[in-house]
C-alpha cells in the first residue's frame, strides 16, 4: 500500500505502477485490430491548469507520486489571468480572457481527483505534451476535449487539421453545433461577464477578517505551498489570499541561497497529504486571525477537517502562537497530536513522553496542601504521609523587572515584589489544608549554576485542580502570574497549556493584576521580631485588642511561631503560653545542639495544624527578647491545649493564673495515663507512697505607710512620694532654688540627650529635677519629672544641667509608680475616663495610706486607703461600678478578692456605670472594648 495510508478524505479509484504512470500496453493481437495509434496511459487528475491543460499524478508508493502535465490537443482555450511575476520588471498583469474561467472550472469540477486515461499524440521540443484525455479507465469514457467544445467553452485549433482525420473532423463538427446553438463563447455579448475581477492583495487584512465575523467563506484551494499553508480563491469576490492553518505547522521546504528548496523530513509527504484532499476542491474557510499580513484560518470540507487530520497522522505539530484563535477548540488539536505521539507516527517517530518513566500512581494522585512556598510552588502531603514539593506547570510568579536598586539582602520577596503577596494569598486561601488532584506534567531536571543564573533543584511540575478548577489557570486569569513561552519542540509544558494562554489573554484584555496600568500595590509590613523597643510599643495595642486575627507565616518549633498581623501590618514572633514544649535542635557557637526528644514531632504537629492558616491570638506579655507570649486559637482549638493533649508538651506553672488552666490540667492528666511521647517514662506514684507537698499557707500581710499622691496616669497608674522622706525633698528644692537664682542656666547651653538627668522649668516658673526620655527636636524634648511623676514636652531652652549637689546620688527620685491591686481597668476609653476622673477628684495631691499587695513586671500592685476614713480606694471604684475585679487565684488573697467580688455583684445589681446595661461580658463581645 501507499506510504500515506491514513484516513483519506477523498476516494482514490486506481492502482498505478510503481513510481511511473501505468501504461496499458496493447498485446500483439490487439495491436493489429483495436489498438490506438498511441499508448494509452492512466492517472488521477491533480490540477486543472486552465481550460486546456491538466496535471495528472500517479499512485503514491513510499512518497509523493510522479506527475505530468497533459495539454488537450487540437483545441484553443482562452488564457487565464496572469499576475506580475516578482523580480521580472518586464512582466505585466493580464486579466482573464472571456470564457477562460468557465472552461477551467468545467475541467476542475469534472476531473479533480478522478481517474482518467490519456494518449500523448505529440511532444514539443520544449517537452510540452499534447494528447487526448478520457474520463475513466479506457477510451469508452467521456472525451474531455469534445465535452468542452460541446459546451462552447473552447475553440478548435484548425491550423494543420486534415479532413481525412476522423477525430479532428469530429471536433470541428462539435464546434459548429455549439456555434449554431450559441453556447458559451458563441453566444451573444462577447463573454465579458465571465471575466473575474481578481484581487491579489487586501489593503487591511485585519479588517477584512473581522468583517467576516468568523462565518465560513466559500473558496477554492488554488495552490498548496506546504502541508499547512495554501493559496485560496475566496468566492464570490475573487480574493486570492494565502491562508495558514490555525494552530498547526507542518514541515516546510527551506529555500537555499542558490534558490533550491530543501524539504524538511516529511515535508513532501505532508504537502501531498493536503494536496490530495484539498487542491482545487470546493471548501469553506473560517478566517480567524491575521499574523504578519498572513491570514490564519480553518479549512472545512464535507469529509473532514484537514487541520485535525494532519495532526492525527503525524504530519503536523501544534503551535502555541496561533492555537488560541482556532475556533473549533484547541482541545481537539491537542488530542489529535497526542494520538500521533502515542503511536509515534512520522514526525513523532522518535518521541519520548516527559513522564514515560513514571508509574501511573505517581502521575495522578490526591494530596493535601500543607504550605504555599511561592506563587507557583507548594508543599503537599500524600496519602502515604510523604511530603512533596509541587510546582505549577508552565507559569511564572511575579518578579522584579529591570534593575533592582534595593539591597538583595534586605529584599523580602513576599512583600517587596509587586503582586507576589496577592498571588501567595490567593493560593493560601484557596488551597491550604484542602485536598487537591495532582497531575504530573513533567519533571524539570536540576540545573547547576552558570553565567550568573542560580542553580535549580529538580522540580516536579504539575497541574493542580480543586473542585474541577485549574489553580494555575485561576492564578493567571487574575493577573497574578504569567505563562512561560517555550520553544516549539519543547514538550515539557502544562497539559492545559492552551487554557493558560487563553486565561492570560483575558487578564491582559481586562488589565488584571500584573497587566494593570494602575499603581502597583505596596505592602509596608514592619517586622518587629526580636526588636525589643518596637515590641514594647506594640504590646499595649495587642493586649488591649483581646483576640486578634493573624496568619501563621512560619513554625520554628512546636511552641514558637512567626505571625503576620493583617490589621497591624506587622510580623511578630509568638510563643505559646502555659506549656513547656520540647526544644528543637539549635545552632550554637560550639556547634549544633541536639533537640530534645519529640521536638520534631511537636514541630510537625504545629505545622500541620496551623501553618499558613488564619488564627486568633491573645497576647498577654512579652519576654526580654521582644517575643510576644499568649494563646493561639484555630477553629475553636487552643493550640497549647492541643499540644498537651497529644503528649507533645507539658503544662508550665505559669498557666495557673490563666483561664485555660483547668483545660490544660485535664488533658495533661489524660495524656499521662496514655504514657506516650513526652510521658512515655511517666510512672504514677501509689497513693500510700505519695508525699504530700503542703506549702506553708501564706497570709496576706498589711504594712500601710503614708504617701502623697502626686500624679495619676491614663492607665490608672499613679505616682506617690513617701511622706517620711518628704522633708528631704523640701530641703533639696529650697537649696536648688537658691543655687539656680544665684547661677541661672544659660539658655541654649544645654544639649539634651536621652536618659540624661537635668533640671526643667515648669509652667509655674520654678525649676525641678527631670529625666530626658526622648529628643524629637530642639523645640520638642520629652521629659519626666522624677520627683512628681508627671511628663511634659518642652523646648531645650527650658532645660539646664543638673547641679551635682542635687543629683540622684544625693537624693533618689522621689516619685514611685504603683497600680491598683484586684481591679481591671476598662478598655473602653469613656469608661476608663470616668474611673480616672473619680480617682483624680478623690486622691490627687492628697495624703493616703499605701500597702503593697504583690509585685509586677513594671510596678507593684497596691491598695490605697483614705487617711481619715481608712476606706479602700480601689474597693470604692468597684462599688461605684467604675472598674471590674481582677480575681486573683492566690489562696492568701482570697479574703480580699471575695470582698471585691461581692462589691462588684452589688454594683451589677444596682446597674451602676459599667453595669448599666447588665453584664456585658456575658456576650464575649470584644467589640465593646472589654475582655475577661
Amino acid at each position: 500500500r501507499a506510504a500515506l495510508s491514513g484516513p483519506l478524505l477523498f476516494p482514490v479509484h486506481s492502482r498505478l505502477s510503481s513510481g511511473t504512470m501505468a501504461t496499458a500496453a496493447a498485446t500483439p493481437s490487439q495491436a493489429q485490430s483495436t489498438a490506438p495509434a498511441f499508448p494509452l496511459q492512466r492517472g488521477i487528475v491533480k490540477l486543472a491548469l486552465s481550460g486546456g491543460a491538466i496535471i495528472v499524478r500517479g499512485q503514491p508508493r513510499g512518497g509523493p507520486p510522479p506527475e505530468r502535465q497533459i495539454n488537450l490537443s487540437n483545441i484553443r482555450p482562452s488564457a487565464l489571468a496572469r499576475r506580475v511575476t516578482p523580480n521580472q520588471p518586464e512582466s505585466k498583469e493580464t486579466p482573464d480572457e472571456p470564457w477562460a474561467w468557465p472552461a477551467r472550472e468545467f475541467l476542475r469540477k469534472k476531473l479533480i481527483g478522478k481517474e482518467v486515461c490519456f494518449t500523448v499524440e505529440y511532444k514539443t521540443p520544449q517537452g510540452r505534451e499534447y494528447g487526448v484525455v478520457y474520463l475513466g479507465k479506457d477510451t469508452t469514457g467521456e472525451n474531455i476535449a469534445e465535452s468542452l467544445l460541446t459546451e462552447g467553452l473552447v475553440a478548435v485549433r484548425r491550423e494543420g487539421i486534415r479532413g481525412t482525420n476522423f477525430e479532428q473532423a469530429r471536433l470541428c463538427e462539435l464546434e459548429d453545433q455549439a456555434r449554431a446553438a450559441k453556447k458559451g463563447m458563441w453566444g451573444d455579448g462577447g463573454g465579458s461577464q465571465t471575466i473575474r475581477d481578481l484581487k491579489y492583495t487586501i489593503d487591511n487584512p485585519r479588517h477584512f477578517v473581522d468583517s467576516n465575523h468568523q462565518k465560513p467563506v466559500n473558496a477554492v484551494i488554488e495552490h498548496v505551498r506546504d502541508g499547512s499553508v495554501v493559496r485560496a480563491l475566496l468566492l464570490p469576490d475573487y480574493y486570492l489570499v494565502t491562508v495558514m492553518l490555525s494552530g498547526v505547522k507542518c514541515p516546510t521546504f527551506k529555500r537555499e541561497a542558490d534558490g533550491a528548496e530543501t524539504p524538511e523530513p516529511f515535508a513532501a509527504e505532508a504537502k501531498f497529504f493536503t494536496e490530495s484532499r484539498l487542491l482545487q476542491r470546493d471548501v469553506q474557510i473560517i478566517l480567524e486571525s491575521v499574523q504578519n499580513q498572513v491570514i490564519l484560518g480553518t479549512i472545512l470540507h464535507p469529509n473532514g477537517n484537514i487541520t485535525e487530520l494532519l495532526l492525527r497522522e503525524g504530519f503536523a505539530r501544534c503551535v502555541d502562537w496561533s492555537i488560541a484563535v482556532y475556533t473549533q477548540g484547541p482541545e481537539k488539536l491537542r488530542a489529535a497530536e497526542r494520538s500521533a505521539k502515542e503511536r509515534k507516527l512520522r514526525i513523532w517517530k522518535d518521541y519520548v513522553a516527559p513522564t514515560s518513566n513514571m508509574d501511573q500512581k505517581d502521575k495522578h494522585f490526591v494530596a493535601k496542601v500543607m504550605q504555599i512556598l511561592n506563587a507557583d510552588a507548594m508543599v503537599a502531603k500524600l496519602n502515604s504521609g510523604e511530603q512533596k514539593t509541587l510546582h505549577l506547570s508552565s507559569i511564572r510568579p511575579p518578579r522584579l523587572e529591570g534593575e533592582v536598586n534595593q539591597d538583595r539582602k534586605k529584599l523580602r520577596p513576599l512583600y517587596d515584589i509587586p503582586y507576589m503577596f496577592e498571588a501567595r494569598e490567593f493560593l493560601r486561601k484557596k488551597l491550604i489544608g484542602k485536598k487537591v488532584n495532582v497531575t504530573v506534567d513533567y519533571i524539570r531536571q536540576a540545573s547547576p549554576a552558570a553565567g550568573g543564573v542560580p542553580a535549580f533543584p529538580e522540580r516536579t511540575c504539575s497541574t493542580v485542580t480543586i473542585g474541577g478548577i485549574n489553580t494555575a489557570e485561576a492564578l493567571v486569569s487574575k493577573g497574578l502570574a504569567t505563562v512561560i513561552r517555550y520553544r516549539q519542540d519543547d514538550d515539557q509544558r502544562s497539559s492545559h497549556y492552551d487554557e493558560l494562554l487563553a486565561a492570560e489573554a483575558r487578564a491582559i484584555k481586562n488589565a488584571k493584576g500584573l497587566h494593570s496600568k494602575k499603581e502597583v500595590p505596596i505592602h509596608r509590613v514592619a517586622d518587629i521580631s526580636g526588636d525589643t523597643q518596637k515590641a514594647k510599643q506594640f504590646l499595649p495595642f495587642l493586649q488591649r485588642a483581646g483576640r486578634s486575627e493573624a496568619v501563621v507565616e512560619y513554625v520554628f518549633s512546636g511552641s514558637r511561631l512567626k505571625l503576620y498581623m493583617p490589621k497591624e501590618t506587622c510580623l511578630i514572633t509568638f510563643l505559646l503560653a502555659g506549656i513547656e514544649c520540647p526544644r528543637g535542635s539549635r545552632n550554637t557557637p560550639a556547634g549544633i545542639q541536639e533537640g530534645e526528644p519529640f521536638s520534631e514531632d511537636a514541630t510537625q504537629f504545629t505545622k500541620e495544624l496551623v501553618l499558613q492558616r488564619e488564627v486568633e491570638v491573645e497576647v498577654e506579655s512579652m519576654d526580654k527578647a521582644g517575643n510576644f507570649i499568649g494563646w493561639l486559637h484555630i477553629d475553636g482549638v487552643n493550640l497549647s491545649v492541643a499540644l498537651v493533649e497529644h503528649s507533645l508538651s507539658k503544662v508550665h506553672f505559669t498557666a495557673e493564673r490563666s483561664s485555660y488552666y483547668k483545660a490544660l490540667m485535664s488533658v495533661e492528666e489524660a495524656a499521662k495515663l496514655k504514657r506516650e511521647k513526652v510521658w512515655s517514662n511517666y510512672e504514677e506514684q501509689p497513693p500510700e507512697e505519695a508525699v504530700l507537698q503542703v506549702a506553708e499557707e501564706k497570709e496576706r500581710t498589711t504594712n500601710y505607710k503614708s504617701v502623697f499622691v502626686t500624679e495619676i496616669t491614663d492607665e490608672l497608674h499613679f505616682f506617690v512620694q513617701d511622706v517620711e522622706t518628704g522633708t528631704q525633698l523640701e530641703k533639696l528644692m529650697e537649696s536648688m532654688k537658691s543655687e539656680i537664682a544665684a547661677h541661672p542656666p544659660v539658655e541654649g547651653s544645654y544639649s539634651p540627650r536621652r536618659g540624661d538627668f537635668c533640671i526643667a522649668k515648669f509652667i509655674d516658673g520654678e525649676w525641678y529635677r527631670a529625666r530626658v526620655e526622648k529628643v524629637e527636636s530642639p523645640a520638642k524634648v520629652h521629659i519626666f519629672y522624677i520627683d512628681y511623676g508627671n511628663r511634659e514636652n518642652v523646648a531645650s531652652s527650658r532645660l539646664g544641667v543638673l547641679p551635682p549637689a542635687f543629683s540622684t546620688r544625693i537624693l533618689p527620685p522621689q516619685a514611685t509608680e504603683y497600680c491598683f491591686a484586684y481591679i481591671q481597668v476598662p478598655q473602653d476609653e469613656d469608661a476608663r475616663a470616668d474611673a480616672i476622673d473619680s480617682i483624680v477628684r478623690d486622691i490627687q495631691n492628697t495624703q493616703c495610706l499605701l500597702n503593697v499587695e504583690f509585685g509586677g513586671l513594671n510596678c507593684s500592685s497596691v491598695t490605697l486607703q483614705f487617711t481619715d476614713t481608712k476606706d479602700d480606694v480601689g474597693l470604692g471604684l468597684v462599688k461605684e461600678g467604675l472598674v471590674m475585679v481582677d480575681a486573683r487565684k492566690e489562696k492568701h488573697l482570697q479574703k480580699v478578692v471575695t470582698e471585691y467580688l461581692n462589691a462588684q455583684e452589688a454594683a451589677k445589681s444596682a446597674r451602676l456605670n459599667l453595669w448599666r446595661y447588665g453584664d456585658f461580658r456575658a456576650d464575649d463581645a470584644d467589640e465593646f472594648g472589654y475582655r475577661r
